[in-house]
């Protein structure tokens, strides 16, 4: 089992790479992690990625705490409906750009294809349990998916497969703006 210390350490590496390479900005996204108790550990609301602070034990039914990040809903239904043990949500902005324009993107890169060769675009508003159920939906056929006009939501085994996919996603929307740039 892995330490509460050893996890905080991944959420931290990770937000930072996120940070880094504009995949979020200030305090937006979060992320999230199960555990072996029927729940999950989540980072807290308004806080940064690169930084997150203490994380947020959240239960699988019942009540959440008000410190939780206001996507608990989406990771509580990814985790009830699928084998992910890992969420990242980040804000890549060609990503969501895309979702505003396109019903799913379907990469043209090699990795794209290779890793996820349509990226469901999921629909609701932040926060509310229509989102989260779109989401679950989608990540129970795709680890990746875009939440319309907010962000990526990128599931897997670790944190890692979650930022990676996240980092693929973005790299899959910069493409295809590109290549229509180049269009005319």
């Amino acid at each position: 089992m892995v330490s509460g210390e050893e996890v905080s350490a991944e959420f931290k590496r990770f937000g930072n790479r996120l940070v880094v390479e504009h995949l979020v900005g200030a305090n937006f996204g979060n992320m999230s992690v199960k555990t072996e108790d029927d729940g999950f550990l989540i980072t807290r609301t308004g806080s940064y990625l690169d930084d997150p602070g203490e994380l947020v034990y959240a239960p699988m039914s019942g009540e959440v705490s008000k410190t939780a990040s206001s996507e608990w809903r989406v990771h509580r239904a990814v985790y009830q409906n699928t084998r992910h043990h890992a969420i990242v949500h980040a804000h890549p902005p060609y990503a969501v750009a895309a979702s505003l324009m396109l019903d799913e993107v379907v990469p043209l890169d090699s990795e794209g294809k290779m890793f996820c060769p349509i990226i469901p675009i999921a629909h609701g508003e932040p926060g509310t349990q229509e989102l989260a159920e779109d989401i679950a939906e989608c990540l129970a056929l795709s680890p990746l998916c875009i939440a319309r006009g907010h962000g990526t939501f990128a599931a897997g085994k670790t944190i890692e497969e979650g930022y990676l996919f996240t980092s693929l996603g973005e790299h899959a929307c910069r493409v295809l703006s590109l290549t229509r740039s180049f269009q005319g």
